[in-house]
């Protein structure tokens, strides 16, 4: 029977999202079990393309992403792919309607990757909006669950929250980016001499990224709404730390949340819940 195969593929994504991103998986895990499994069909799709952009150096990475790529939009036609990775997110595609032209711009960010190593104000933006509020908006298709007026209103909040996100792991990763990948994603932005001006500047960005995103998580339904918010506030909590440490330390190692405080944020969060503060 083919269900056992679309259940094959989605522990494929289930479990290259555990993998690959612990904080993510628990926040997943806390939104309602009916809209956990396409968030995971999600991320593993997004995941898998940016490996290939990120890590596969000893292969031909243009031309893995274009094989990627032609895939992705084969299995969402077709409504079948042996890539369980793919098969898992055409499912997720089909079932939501998720807009094409959102995958068209999250893969024009990754293809920007390979090409670009300094990005300006303007491709800085593009590449924003690809990489990451543009996942934020397909998972709204998810959480929103067919409701086009709810979506609607809450699309800039959902831009500002993915946002937020990828610029919370430009600072983090500053030392893999520049060192190893080469790579300034903030424009204007000199890592040789990096001081606390352009440090405080970009981090004046982000929480403005984080208050506009907040009201809307306000406003998600409850299916989504918790889950959400534990994923806003370890990210909130890294990006707060990030925010104490001295410019030299962001070049030399990752900052880190440790797991105590990840339980401690989920904790509080369960509280705030319980009495209707979220």
């Amino acid at each position: 029977m083919i269900d056992l195969f679309h259940k094959v593929s989605q522990q494929c994504s289930q479990t290259t999202t555990e993998a690959y991103s612990t904080s993510f998986a628990s926040a997943i895990r806390l939104l309602h079990k009916d809209i956990r499994q396409p968030i995971y069909n999600i991320y593993g799709f997004v995941r898998f393309a940016d490996e290939i952009v990120d890590t596969f150096h000893q292969h031909d990475k243009e031309n893995l992403l274009f094989e990627f790529k032609k895939e992705t939009y084969k299995a969402i036609n077709q409504k079948i792919s042996l890539n369980p990775i793919l098969h898992s997110f055409q499912m997720t595609v089909n079932k939501y309607n998720i807009d094409m032209t959102l995958i068209e711009d999250f893969f024009k960010s990754m293809e920007m990757d390979l090409r670009i190593q300094q990005y300006d104000c303007s491709s800085y933006k593009e590449y924003i909006y690809g990489s990451a509020e543009v996942v934020g908006l397909m998972c709204l298709y998810i959480f929103c669950e067919g409701d086009k007026k709810q979506w609607q209103q809450l699309k800039p909040s959902a831009q500002s929250l993915g946002a937020a996100f990828q610029k919370v792991n430009f600072l983090r990763d500053v030392k893999a980016d520049y060192n190893q990948l080469k790579r300034l994603y903030f424009p204007g932005v000199d890592f040789s001499n990096f001081t606390n001006s352009m440090k405080n500047k970009i981090e004046d960005e982000i929480g403005a990224d984080f208050k506009d995103a907040y009201q809307g998580i306000l406003q998600l339904p409850l299916k989504a709404r918790f889950g959400v918010y534990v994923a806003y506030k370890y990210y909130l909590s890294l990006f707060r730390k990030i925010q104490k440490v001295h410019t030299s330390r962001i070049l030399e190692e990752r900052i880190r949340i440790p797991n105590y405080r990840k339980a401690m944020i989920v904790f509080r969060a369960g509280l705030k819940n319980q009495l209707n503060l979220i």
